[in-house]
């Protein structure tokens, strides 16, 4: 089975991205929910995804908890689609609008197609890099919605610690090799985190 390596970057915060590993198979409501995973933001709420073309134009839309007009209107829902219905070319883009009432806008890039890993679950976080910003209307979220007993916003995987990267460190998206060209430090590159 092919797996597809997704590069997922917030709109306006370009240097902030996680790479998931996706099956073929898989479906736009596991691709959802693995960004989701990713970035520590709660997953139920309105959001979809565009087929885009290479300068992010937004095409058909496939919508997670999708309005009764848009149903009306043929939107596809992300539960029904596998991705690889949309996968036509190798560096396929979708544009996701997560949240349409306090909208995050991310692009969704397909950077690599590689064949499936014997023993490795699916899908996977393969790399982390960057602190996701924190939800504009955070408080407008219940955190009983993460957690019944605890009102701690720290367990949300907001920064790199849930990733491998030293607590007490100070984070530096680029080491000294990397500003000259390098490649990518060991924290950085090495990450990876199974469902």
């Amino acid at each position: 089975m092919a797996i597809y390596r997704f590069r997922v970057t917030f709109e306006d915060y370009e240097d902030i991205y996680r790479e998931i590993d996706m099956p073929s198979k898989a479906t736009f409501l596991e691709l959802h929910q693995a960004i989701h995973h990713a970035t520590g933001y709660v997953a139920d709420v309105s959001s979809s995804f565009y087929v885009s073309n290479d300068q992010w134009k937004k095409g058909t839309e496939i919508a997670y908890l999708p309005t009764e007009r848009k149903k009306s209107n043929g939107v596809l829902e992300v539960d029904g689609i596998r991705l690889s219905k949309f996968i036509d070319d190798p560096h396929q883009k979708f544009y996701y609008i997560y949240n349409f009432d306090r909208p995050y806008d991310f692009h969704v890039e397909l950077i690599k197609i590689l064949k499936e890993e014997e023993g490795k679950a699916y899908p996977s976080i393969f790399r982390a890099i960057g602190t996701v910003p924190k939800l504009v209307a955070a408080a407008d979220f219940p955190l009983s919605t993460i957690d019944d007993e605890d009102d701690d916003e720290d367990d949300l995987p907001t920064d790199e610690t849930e990733y491998g990267v030293d607590e007490d460190e100070d984070f530096d998206l680029f080491d000294d090799d990397e500003e000259e060209g390098g490649e990518e430090s060991e924290g950085a590159s090495g990450v990876e985190d199974e469902y």
